[in-house]
C-alpha cells in the first residue's frame, strides 16, 4: 500500500486501545481520522503525535451524530481501512439482578454503534485501491461467558458474529474483515468504568497478575493483521497475557 492509501478510521481513539492503535499506525506509515466522543482528549492526541492525525468528535451511538463524521471523513478523501475500538463494559451483575439500562447501553454501544459506522463506512472501504478493511476489537468475553458478564459477553459475542457474518457476505468482494478477541488488558479507564468509578474494584481485577496485556500490545495485533497483504486476511485473532489461560484459568501471584 502507498502512503496516499493508507487512510484509516480508529473509533473509541481517545483512550486505551483506540488510542495505542492510533499511535501504533502512525508509527507504520498509515494516516489516521480519530473517533471518539471526547473532543479534548481527541485534540490532545492529535496535538502529541501531529500531522498524520486527523480527528472527528463523534458518539456513534447517535445517528447524526455518526452521519455528520462520516460526511466529513468521506470529504477528507478515500478510507483503507476502519478499526472499530469504541466500546465497554458496565456492570457485573447476575442475570437476575442486572440492570436493563445497562445492558441496553453495552448493545447500543458495542454492537449498534459498531454496525451503524460499519455500514457507513463500507462502500468508501470497498473502492479503496486494493480494497478495505473492516476490524472489529471483540473480546474474549464473546468466547467464555462467566458469572456476572452476561450483558457484556454477549455484546461481545454478537460484535465477533457481526464480523463473522460479514466476512462471509462479502466473499468476492474486495473486502478484508478482521477479529480481534483480546484477554484481560489493563487500560487507564476500562474497569473503572465497568465498576463506575470504584478503584478499588477495578484494581482488584488485575491484582497478583504479573503482566496483564497492555493497549500497546493488543494495538501492535491490530497493525500487523492490517499491513498484511491486501489479499490476506487474518479472520481472527485470540491474544492473552502468558498468564491467562481462560477466563477462569488466570495465574496470580500471592
Amino acid at each position: 500500500m502507498t502512503e496516499t492509501t493508507k487512510r484509516v478510521v480508529v473509533t473509541g481513539a481517545s483512550s486505551g486501545i483506540g488510542a495505542a492503535t492510533v499511535h501504533a499506525l502512525v508509527a507504520a506509515g498509515w494516516s489516521v481520522v480519530a473517533l471518539a466522543r471526547r473532543e479534548d482528549k481527541l485534540k490532545e492526541l492529535a496535538e502529541e503525535i501531529g500531522s498524520a492525525v486527523s480527528y472527528v468528535a463523534c458518539d456513534i451511538t447517535d445517528e447524526d451524530s455518526t452521519q455528520q463524521a462520516v460526511d466529513t471523513i468521506v470529504q477528507g478523501g478515500g478510507v483503507k481501512a476502519l478499526v472499530n475500538c469504541a466500546g465497554g463494559a458496565i456492570g457485573k451483575d447476575a442475570v437476575a439482578e442486572a440492570s436493563l439500562d445497562d445492558w441496553r447501553n453495552m448493545y447500543e454501544l458495542n454492537v449498534i454503534g459498531t454496525l451503524r459506522i460499519t455500514q457507513k463506512l463500507l462502500p468508501t472501504l470497498k473502492a479503496a485501491p486494493g480494497g478495505g478493511t473492516v476490524l472489529i476489537v471483540s473480546s474474549t468475553a464473546g468466547i467464555e461467558p462467566y458469572e456476572g458478564g452476561a450483558g457484556y459477553c454477549a455484546s461481545k459475542s454478537a460484535e465477533r458474529i457481526m464480523a463473522r457474518v460479514l466476512r462471509l457476505e462479502q466473499i468476492g468482494q474486495p473486502l478484508r474483515v478482521i477479529d480481534i478477541s483480546p484477554g484481560l488488558v489493563k487500560t487507564d479507564e476500562f474497569s473503572v468504568k465497568r465498576f463506575s468509578g470504584d478503584a478499588a474494584k477495578a484494581a482488584a481485577v488485575y491484582q497478583g497478575v504479573p503482566n496483564p496485556l497492555t493497549a500497546d500490545d493488543v494495538a501492535e495485533s491490530i497493525r500487523w493483521a492490517l499491513d498484511q497483504p491486501d489479499t490476506v486476511d487474518i479472520d481472527s485473532i485470540v491474544v492473552r497475557p502468558r498468564a491467562e489461560g481462560s477466563y477462569t484459568k488466570l495465574y496470580r501471584e500471592s
